[in-house]
């Protein structure tokens, strides 16, 4: 592929851009990076973008932040996806420790606007269950992997059960699916030497197995979070949302925090643009302040980088294999059935506790699933609803 020709400034200014104003989930980031990137500065042409897209769907972690990590590889080469990276999510974190340290400062636990928070959670995350539903458990097997996969947490509720059941959602898409996944894959621009990618892989492996050892053995709060949420952006799939059951499961347990601090600042996270994995940003201010925060930020974005320069080179190989594409699908069903299980715990046993709590969340699920009011919007109607509630 030809050198990149963008400058780091001007992939700065558009990426800030973006993250200022990119409010809606995943799917609106696309919509928003296609009108900015491919249609207002031509930086890529549409089957490009669409290849980068179907890459980002294919591996762990925020897909909308990858999109705009590779769009700045493409551009400006390793240094301008940092800078894109930069530009996109720093708005959001920024809105989050804010909320984290006027939670802690000003105990904010029992306060009205919180519980409302929390039920606007439960009609996003709802409203994210039938999407992702429809979109990855279009058949009878993948409806019963995610069932299945649901009762099972629901059961045996911990993060190494979530990994086993992804791992086992896999090795059975592989015998179920190979045979039915889509033949004709376009090829993929490459950007790296394979030695990057094999080094790439190379790192997030050796991390993946020696962060475990080194969190256990130590008695730093700091190490501790950074394995957490490295090990939680190398194995979520299906992006945002999701990855509210792997963070609940290791930070709540773990008396880090408490389910309505949790569910407070996902709640919160809904309101700001950008991407949601800037959740992991309240939490880690809530746990160890700013330090905590960079960590946690740091952890569990550092796999997409290295997810990305150790697929490209790659890339078109894999994407052609049935085998690579049916474990892809019993990964995905998977993902559906964590979100079911997320949906009842934590969600909906910390948020609905009375009648008023159902109906509010009924409406705002209407709101948010028929008639397309955006999730920022969502949170602002459900605080003034629940502060309207609260009066009565």
């Amino acid at each position: 592929m030809s050198k990149p020709k963008g400058s780091l400034l001007e992939i700065f200014k558009a990426s800030t851009k973006l993250g200022l104003t990119s409010f809606g989930g995943p799917v609106a980031h696309l919509a928003y990076f296609k009108d900015e990137y491919i249609d207002r500065k031509k930086w890529l042409d549409d089957k490009t973008y669409a290849d980068i897209i179907a890459l980002c769907q294919f591996l762990p972690g925020p897909a909308s932040s990858q999109v705009g990590i590779a769009i700045g590889m493409l551009r400006g080469g390793l240094l301008g996806g940092i800078i894109s990276w930069i530009g996109f999510t720093v708005p959001s974190i920024i809105v989050l420790v804010l909320f984290a340290l006027l939670y802690q400062s000003f105990d904010l636990a029992d306060a009205n606007f919180i519980h409302s928070l929390k039920v606007v959670a439960a009609a996003v995350v709802l409203h994210a269950l039938i999407g992702l539903g429809k979109k990855l458990t279009p058949d009878r097997p993948r409806i019963a992997i995610a069932l299945v996969s649901a009762l099972i947490l629901l059961l045996y509720p911990s993060a190494w059960m979530q990994l086993l059941i992804i791992l086992a959602a896999g090795l059975f898409g592989w015998k179920m699916f190979s045979s039915m996944v889509e033949s004709k894959i376009q090829p993929f621009p490459v950007t790296f030497s394979k030695k990057v990618g094999v080094a790439s892989l190379g790192v997030l492996v050796s991390l993946l197995a020696f962060l475990p050892i080194l969190a256990r053995n130590t008695e730093s709060v700091l190490i501790q979070l950074f394995d957490t949420f490295f090990r939680v952006g190398s194995l979520v799939f299906g992006g945002g949302h999701v990855v509210l059951p792997m963070l609940e499961r290791e930070v709540v347990p773990t008396g880090w925090l408490t389910a309505n601090e949790f569910l407070a600042g996902y709640g919160m996270a809904q309101a700001v643009p950008g991407p949601l994995f800037t959740f992991s940003s309240y939490l880690g201010t809530m746990i160890e302040g700013i330090a905590g925060a960079l960590v946690a930020t740091a952890g569990i974005f550092l796999p997409s980088f290295l997810f990305l320069m150790a697929a490209l080179p790659f890339l078109n190989e894999l994407r052609k294999r049935p085998a690579f594409q049916g474990v892809l699908t019993g990964v995905n069903a998977s993902v559906v059935g964590i979100l079911l299980a997320a949906f009842y715990d934590p969600v909906l046993k910390s948020s609905i506790m009375e009648g008023a709590d159902f109906a509010l969340a009924a409406i705002l699920f209407a709101l948010l699933h028929f008639f397309k009011v955006p999730a920022w919007a969502i949170v602002l109607i459900g605080v003034g609803a629940g502060a309207v509630l609260n009066l009565l």
